[in-house]
């Protein structure tokens, strides 16, 4: 679906930059388009997407400062070879810890992003079939 959606907006963007039909048209199309952005469920995806933002904005800073604070507590025990040994093992188990905090976003991020051009190639062919 959203290889459908890229092509759908693709092919309406090359319209609007190439077209020779003149302003007219070019303001029907940008009427069109802010009926879209404006439909209930686009505008669903877009709190959603501020939403999820605004959450994981907070997420990874955490996971890097939980981080920094198990390194740092690790480095403050022991021999300074007793030190840097578990500094260098709680660093590398820490990575494994933020590297499954930035997949986990990356796949919602992915997940938000498809839902919302689901909901917007909703919108538009509501659109579409309510003009016809």
């Amino acid at each position: 679906m959203r290889g459908k959606a890229g092509l759908v907006i693709g092919l309406a963007v090359g319209y609007v930059l190439g077209t020779r039909a003149g302003r007219e048209r070019y303001e029907q199309i940008k009427a069109q388009a802010v009926k879209v952005w404006n439909t209930k469920p686009v505008q669903d995806q877009v709190d959603k997407v501020k939403d999820f933002a605004k959450s994981s904005a907070m997420a990874l800073p955490s996971t890097l400062w939980d981080t920094a604070v198990k390194v740092g507590k690790a480095a403050s025990k022991g021999t300074p070879g007793q030190r840097v040994d578990a500094a260098i093992k709680v660093g590398k188990d820490s990575a494994d810890d933020l590297g499954a905090a930035a997949g986990t976003s990356a796949r919602a991020v992915k997940d938000a992003a498809e839902d919302a051009l689901d909901d917007v190639s909703k919108a538009v062919k509501g659109l579409a079939d309510d003009g016809q």
